[in-house]
């Protein structure tokens, strides 16, 4: 029994914790800014975490194996991480797991900007000492390297490129046009081909504070990709991206790949995390409090096993149910179902703006129904909402017989600023009072998004995925005929991704409304979809919206202009995509079914 011992551990959360308003049961000096849990001393009894009103305090037990493997830990009550991912020279690294589970960390320490201290915050151990830790490990060459190459002074080892997750912070960084800045890092003499590739010849005289999260997010990629470096990190290489710049995105990180070099990659987009990754390590654990690092596993493996929330390698559960992505075409609907929708027409309209000209055909929805609008940045998505809704006139209507019907519409944008100077509760309470208090909405959708727990918290402290589930609360919760959501996976990992999607479908098939949803997640965009609208033609110059059409035809049509195919894992049908050339790649393409082959 002695073996089975527990470890037991506590986290005070600093955010949470008010220690001037605590009761005796945790006593706290004048000088502390937050309480203090002995560890050593606690017997797990739970009385602090009942009685904390706060609901800052979590007593955790961890079984006693795990203690050996620290990694790092922060401080006395705070975030533990055991484990580390193991880079290999030569391929791509993927990192898949919730937000809050040590992706972060990890990559820290592996950039060398944060020194492992093996759990021993109060006396951290010298590097000699953390190499013999790893001894016989790949992670012991993997420090060495770093260790050796930086008494050589070679900088760029030592610091490891790391592409910032939140985009937004960039122009804060960095002065200047994109020409500039890419010509003063280009030590690879890639500065036009990447520009190319990445779709930012057209700014490159264009000040870094003026561009869109889009072009943002490539030009930190093409910064990362013009240098030279032994390491490159990237994390959410996708954020912003559509689908096609999400594809070539891909293939400039794997393009970095040398002999020599490591390639480490968090994403949250598993069919791109997918496409560019060579090995794959999981993390699971409880946010914010401790998290576990899997040995390496092979791609499909490594995914499977983060979507299963089961390790075969440690007979280990880390989740309660499995995530699975079956899609079916929508069934035939009987004739009295479909007498119940109400159905809504749209004629053919074309909108032009600046140099950007939109023609929109004719077509049709009904409520209870998510029509996801596929197509690249610049096509023209947000512009057709806004002519459904009343917004945007067009300049032309086709059919004078079909009048474009009034809406009353919801929008949730795809950049969320912060700006309401409160707590989430105010937030909510002055915006969709009637709906955050209503136990069907309250169940529906704020406990799967976790809204609960940030309720006292200051909206302008918010991490971006807290932000995102705010904002899908708030533009579900105001009264609406149409609901625009424009790219809800933004910043969300691949769970709150899948309870993202579930939240949105249950909410519109129950109010009987209807959904546009703009999505660049291949996963998310199959899983939503009732219909989908195609958009063709040139980004920002002159597009087509086609007719609203099932889900199987619209994406054939979709994917054959990005001349890429997916197939389906027969363990949880989650797409996946083919690589170029392959032998299932020419198959589809030869048969003309660019989404899905029949199992």
């Amino acid at each position: 029994m002695s073996d089975q011992k527990l470890t037991r551990i506590a986290i005070v959360s600093s955010d949470k914790c008010k220690p001037k308003k605590c009761k005796l049961c945790i006593e706290v000096t004048p000088a502390s800014k937050i309480a203090f849990i002995s560890e050593e001393l606690c017997i797990g009894c739970g009385i602090c975490v009942k009685k904390c009103p706060f609901e800052a305090i979590q007593i955790i037990n961890l079984p006693k194996d795990l203690d050996k493997d620290t990694t790092h830990r922060y401080g006395p009550n705070t975030f533990k991480l055991h484990r580390l991912p193991v880079p290999r020279p030569g391929q791509v690294l993927g990192l898949v797991g919730t937000n809050g589970i040590g992706k972060s960390t990890a990559l820290k320490v592996l950039a060398g900007k944060l020194k492992p201290n093996l759990g021993r915050f109060n006396n951290p151990p010298d590097w000699q000492e953390i190499l013999t830790y790893f001894r016989g490990s790949e992670l012991q060459n993997y420090f060495t390297r770093i260790l050796e190459d930086n008494l050589k002074v070679l900088a760029l080892i030592k610091d490891a490129i790391i592409k910032p997750q939140y985009v937004d912070h960039i122009p804060k960084a960095v002065q200047g046009n994109v020409g500039q800045v890419l010509s003063q890092k280009d030590e690879r003499d890639m500065k036009q081909e990447l520009a190319a590739d990445l779709e930012l010849v057209q700014v490159m005289d264009r000040n870094v504070g003026d561009l869109s999260g889009g072009e943002l997010q490539r030009f930190a990629i093409a910064v990362v990709a013009v240098q030279n470096a032994e390491i490159y990190m990237f994390d959410e290489p996708s954020s912003y991206l559509d689908v096609k710049q999400r594809l070539k995105a891909a293939q400039v990180v794997r393009s970095l790949l040398r002999p020599n070099s490591y390639v480490i990659v968090v994403e949250h987009d598993l069919s791109v995390l997918d496409y560019l990754s060579d090995f794959i390590c999981c993390l699971y654990g409880r946010p914010g409090v401790y998290g576990v690092v899997t040995l390496p596993f092979s791609v499909r493996e490594g995914i499977n096993i983060f979507l299963a929330g089961f390790v075969p390698t440690e007979n280990l559960r880390f989740r309660d149910e499995s995530l699975t992505f079956k899609v079916a075409e929508t069934p035939q609907e009987s004739a009295e179902e479909i007498e119940t929708y109400a159905r809504y027409k749209y004629p053919t309209m074309t909108k032009t703006q600046g140099n950007f000209r939109l023609k929109v055909v004719e077509g049709e929805f009904t409520d209870s129904q998510i029509i996801v609008m596929l197509g690249e940045n610049g096509t023209g998505k947000t512009t057709f909402i806004r002519m459904l809704a009343g917004l945007l006139k067009p300049d032309s209507v086709e059919g004078s017989d079909v009048e474009i019907p009034e809406f009353n519409v919801s929008y949730k944008p795809q950049k969320i600023s912060p700006k309401f100077q409160n707590t989430v509760r105010m937030l909510l309470h002055s915006k969709i009072r009637d709906s955050y208090m209503h136990p069907q909405f309250v169940s529906d959708v704020m406990k799967p998004l976790l809204i609960e727990q940030l309720m006292d918290q200051e909206v302008v402290n918010l991490s971006g995925g807290e932000l995102q589930r705010v904002a899908l609360t708030l533009c579900l919760g105001k009264p609406a005929d149409i609901y625009l959501i424009d790219e809800p996976s933004a910043y969300l990992d691949s769970e709150q991704r899948i309870v993202a999607s579930k939240v949105i479908k249950r909410f519109i098939l129950h109010a009987k409304k209807t959904a546009f949803v703009v999505e660049h997640d291949f996963i998310m965009a199959t899983y939503l979809a009732d219909r989908v609208i195609v958009y063709e033609g040139k980004p920002s110059i002159d597009c087509v919206a086609n007719s609203p059409q099932s889900l199987l035809t619209g994406m054939n049509l979709f994917l054959s202009h990005l001349d890429i195919t997916f197939r389906r894992d027969p363990t949880n049908f989650r797409p996946r995509i083919n690589k170029q050339e392959s032998t299932k790649d020419r198959e589809q393409k030869a048969a003309g079914s660019y989404y899905y082959l029949d199992d």
